[in-house]
C-alpha cells in the first residue's frame, strides 16, 4: 500500500491555510533577494551614494536639479553593486578563511560564481549605459573607472603588497567627485579637495578595522596593514599621521568660498577628535581603542559632509536671494 504525504498545512496572519510549500518558496525568495544585496554590500553602497550626492548638491551652483541627481545615483549604484559583486567573486577562496567572511553568499554557496558574474554584468552594464544617457559621458567614464581600480588593482594587490591599503583608498575617495561630475561642473579644486578629504579619512578608519582582524588577513594570506603581529606603535603612529593631515585640508573649503562659519568650526572640533582617538590608539593599541577610532571615524564623515552641504546650500541661497533684490532695486532705478 502506498504512503500519500499531506502538504503541513499552516494558518497565515490573515487566517488564510498556507501550504508549507508556499512558506518555504516566500522564505527562500526572501533569502535570495538578501543574499544579493549582501553581495552588493548594500550597507557600504548607501554611505558611498551619499558622498555622491553631497559631491552633487555642491556642484550645484543654481537650482538642484533633482531628476538627474536621482539618475546619477541610479546609475552609480547600479556600478557600485557591480564592483561589490566581482570583489567577492574574486576573493571566494580568501573570503572562506576569514570567520567575518566566510558565511557571505558565495563562499557559503548560497550563490553560485557564474551567477554572481552574470548579476555583476548586467548591473554594470545597464549602469554605465543610464549614466551615459541620462548624466553625462564623464560620470559614467568616472565611474567605470573606479570599478576597474577597485576590481582589477586594488583586489588583486591585497595578496601581495601591504601598499594595497594606499591604492585602495584610491576609488574609495572617488563617489564624490563622481556626484561634482555629474552635477556638470568642470573636475577642478573644488573637486580635488573632495577627493582629498575622503582619501585621507579613510586611513586610520581602515588601519583600526585591519587591525583588529590582523589575525584573519594574515591567516588568509592577504597583506593589510598591520601585517601579522605588527609592530608596536606602527599602526598607531600611521593613523595619527593621517588624522594630522585631514585636519588642514578639510578646514580650505572656506577659502574656496563654498561654506562659512559653520563648517569651519564644526569640522575644526570633530577633525580634533578624530586626531585624539588616533592618538590614544597609538599609546593603546587595543581592540578597544581600535574599536573607538573606527566608531569615530564613522561619526566624523557624516557630520563634515552634512554640515559641509548644509552651509554650502544655505550660502548658495544667500547669494540667489541677494542676487534677486539687486536685479529688482536696478530695474526699479
Amino acid at each position: 500500500m502506498s504512503h500519500l504525504t499531506t502538504p503541513t498545512v499552516i494558518s497565515g496572519s490573515n487566517g488564510i491555510a498556507l501550504s508549507d510549500e508556499f512558506v518555504s518558496s516566500e522564505v527562500t525568495w526572501k533569502t535570495r533577494v538578501a543574499d544579493y544585496m549582501e553581495l552588493s554590500k548594500a550597507k557600504i553602497a548607501v554611505m558611498v551614494l551619499i558622498t555622491v550626492a553631497v559631491g552633487y548638491l555642491l556642484g550645484s551652483r543654481n537650482e538642484v536639479d533633482w531628476f538627474r541627481l536621482f539618475h546619477a545615483l541610479f546609475g552609480i549604484g547600479l556600478i557600485a553593486a557591480s564592483s561589490c559583486a566581482l570583489n567577492q567573486w574574486y576573493e571566494i577562496s580568501t573570503d572562506l578563511l576569514m570567520p567575518r567572511t566566510k558565511d557571505r553568499p558565495l563562499p557559503a554557496g548560497r550563490i553560485k560564481p557564474h551567477e554572481a558574474l552574470v548579476f555583476a554584468a548586467l548591473t554594470g552594464i545597464y549602469g554605465a549605459v543610464h549614466l551615459m544617457l541620462f548624466v553625462n559621458m564623464t560620470t559614467m567614464l568616472l565611474t567605470l573607472c573606479t570599478l576597474v581600480m577597485y576590481v582589477g588593482i586594488y583586489t588583486p594587490l591585497k595578496r601581495r603588497t601591504s601598499f594595497c591599503t594606499a591604492i585602495g583608498a584610491v576609488p574609495g575617495a572617488f563617489p564624490p567627485v563622481l556626484g561634482w561630475a555629474a552635477s556638470g561642473q568642470p573636475l577642478g579644486w573644488d573637486a580635488f579637495w573632495l577627493f582629498s578629504l575622503m582619501f585621507l579619512w579613510q586611513f586610520p578608519h581602515f588601519f583600526a578595522i585591519a587591525w583588529m582582524y590582523r589575525e584573519q588577513y594574515t591567516q588568509a594570506g592577504l597583506w593589510m596593514l598591520p601585517n601579522g603581529i605588527p609592530k608596536r606603535y606602527v599602526t598607531g603612529f600611521l593613523a595619527v599621521t593621517y588624522a594630522i593631515i585631514l585636519l588642514p585640508v578639510s578646514l580650505l573649503p572656506q577659502q574656496f568660498g563654498m561654506t562659512g562659519t559653520l563648517f569651519f568650526w564644526t569640522t575644526l572640533l570633530f577633525g580634533l577628535a578624530y586626531i585624539a582617538y588616533s592618538v590614544r590608539f597609538l599609546l593603546n593599541e587595543t581592540r578597544k581603542t581600535a574599536r573607538a577610532l573606527l566608531f569615530c571615524s564613522l561619526f566624523y564623515l557624516p557630520v563634515v559632509l552634512t554640515t559641509l552641504t548644509w552651509n554650502h546650500l544655505n550660502l548658495l541661497n544667500a547669494y540667489t536671494v541677494a542676487n534677486l533684490e539687486q536685479t529688482g532695486t536696478e530695474m526699479q532705478q
